[in-house]
């Protein structure tokens, strides 16, 4: 028991010490597309090792409130609403875990673009102006645009690296 453990928070720190320094050092050399409503955050890549180790639930939430804490441009608001998106997508993702398409977590993969499209971009809708005279309007295009992003890294970059993590059974004492 003591050395699942130990795994157990040793993967949630890799993880959470991962997403923060891929999101830093996005943001560092690409200013905005780690926290503009279209972002491309390379680093939620990682939320599909919620497909193979329980320990990316804490570490993804961990690193996401990291991130958005050392990030200057995010909404303060974002730091609890950004955080509470991850954490429920890492955990849908987990419950999913078994729901694959040719193996891979195909359903898993839409989680964050449905989580954090829903959560952020009605936060987005809400606390940043906008040209929009509805905030239904404003609220499906905020909403649309974050999961775009979401979608993007999670099919494009995170169906391939789901791949290579089955490929190498790294976590093959959690299937």
């Amino acid at each position: 028991m003591e050395k699942k453990s130990t795994r157990f928070l040793v993967e949630a720190a890799l993880i959470a010490g991962l997403y923060t320094a891929l999101t830093y050092g996005q943001g560092f050399l690409f200013p905005g597309t780690t926290s503009m409503a279209i972002q491309f955050r390379v680093s939620e890549v990682l939320c599909l090792l919620a497909a193979f180790t329980p320990a990316a639930i804490p570490g993804l939430t961990v690193g996401c409130l990291l991130s958005n804490i050392v990030n200057l441009t995010v909404l303060p608001l974002d730091v609890l609403f950004g955080t509470m998106a991850s954490f429920l997508a890492a955990f849908a993702i987990y419950k999913l875990r078994k729901v694959t398409i040719k193996g891979l977590p195909v359903v898993g993969a839409l989680m964050p673009a449905l989580f954090n499209g829903i959560i952020i971009g009605l936060e987005i809708s809400i606390f940043i102006p906008n040209d929009f005279n509805s905030r239904l309007i404003a609220f499906l295009v905020m909403a649309g645009s974050v999961a775009l992003g979401e979608l993007g890294v999670c099919l494009i970059l995170g169906l391939p690296f789901a791949y290579a993590i089955k490929k190498t059974n790294l976590f093959k004492d959690y299937n």
